[in-house]
């Protein structure tokens, strides 16, 4: 049986050409371009993240300072959370204005939608302030590397270990426990005690009429044994410095070292070169401070 043919008229094939060769066509070509351009950005967005972590690990090697396992791990997971939120950002607009395209290709009215999306975001941003700002600080600080997970930071509010870190709030444990919730947008500045290095400062304190030469020159026979050390040379950046008599009070003269340490170390490390410096000194008879009861004190 042959099989039906249909005989349109040639007005109705240019007609159904025309309109095949139209909106739809250009409605394909709208899309295809859409996600040809999404991955374009992606590529740049990971070309632009994969860099600026190759330049941070250069400039840690130009200024000396050995990149450690953890430093290591939280420029991956910055590197990974700025490249997840500008390609989220990349892929709603692009998405954004595709689809208002389309919407034009097939004809239906922009105008009352536009309107309507204004006035919704003015809506949205007076009633939604704290919130957005809260996303706006959150966005900043991750791209600012303001501070992460395991730093120790001073928000003004608390002070404690940084365990959580969002783009709406930031928590953190302080020394006693307590757990704080802080919203981003709330945060008006930042102390960061575990970026780059840390410097301790190590008073000691000898009698009055102890002399300041000798007092020195064994708190730096302390201070060289304390940096060759194994077990302390890698929380030290550097030889610890005897700056020399910092004060006279009383019965009282103070002896002042600083110490560069690494991040998180300079609370350690004055507790070594004390006891150290209080074994030098029974060694060597020199007498603490004198106090109301007679006990010597270092």
């Amino acid at each position: 049986m042959p099989l039906p043919t249909l005989n349109l008229p040639f007005e109705t094939w240019e007609s159904t050409r025309a309109w095949l060769l139209g909106p739809p066509l250009r409605i394909v070509l709208i899309l295809v371009g859409a996600l040809l351009l999404r991955w374009l950005v992606n590529r740049a967005i990971r070309t632009v993240v994969t860099n600026a972590v190759a330049r941070a690990d250069q400039h840690e090697r130009t200024a000396g300072d050995r990149a450690t396992e953890a430093s290591s791990e939280r420029r991956r997971q910055r590197a990974l959370t700025m490249g997840s939120l500008l390609r989220s950002i990349a892929t709603f607009v692009i998405a954004s204005v595709a689809i208002l395209t389309v919407m034009a290709e097939l004809g239906l009215p922009l105008g009352p939608l536009l309107t309507s999306a204004g006035i919704g975001g003015i809506a949205l941003g007076f009633g939604a302030q704290s919130l957005v700002k809260d996303f706006l600080s959150g966005i900043m600080m991750i791209i600012e590397d303001q501070y992460g997970v395991g730093d120790v930071i001073d928000t003004g509010e608390a002070i404690g270990t940084v365990e959580e870190v969002t783009l709406r709030v930031t928590r953190l444990r302080d020394a006693t426990g307590v757990v704080w919730f802080i919203r981003n947008g709330e945060i008006v500045r930042i102390g960061n005690r575990s970026q780059g290095w840390a410097q301790a400062t190590i008073d000691i304190q000898v009698a009055y009429d102890e002399s300041p030469e000798r007092v020195i020159g064994l708190l730096e026979e302390v201070v060289t044994g304390v940096h060759q050390d194994p077990m302390l040379a890698e929380k030290l950046l550097e030889r610890p410095t005897v700056a020399g008599v910092e004060s006279v009070t009383g019965g009282t003269m103070t002896i002042r070292i600083f110490a560069k340490c690494r991040p998180g170390e300079q609370f350690a490390v004055p507790r070594v070169v004390r006891e150290r410096a209080k074994a030098a000194f029974d060694a060597a008879g020199v007498r603490g401070p004198a106090f109301p009861f007679g006990d010597p004190q270092i």
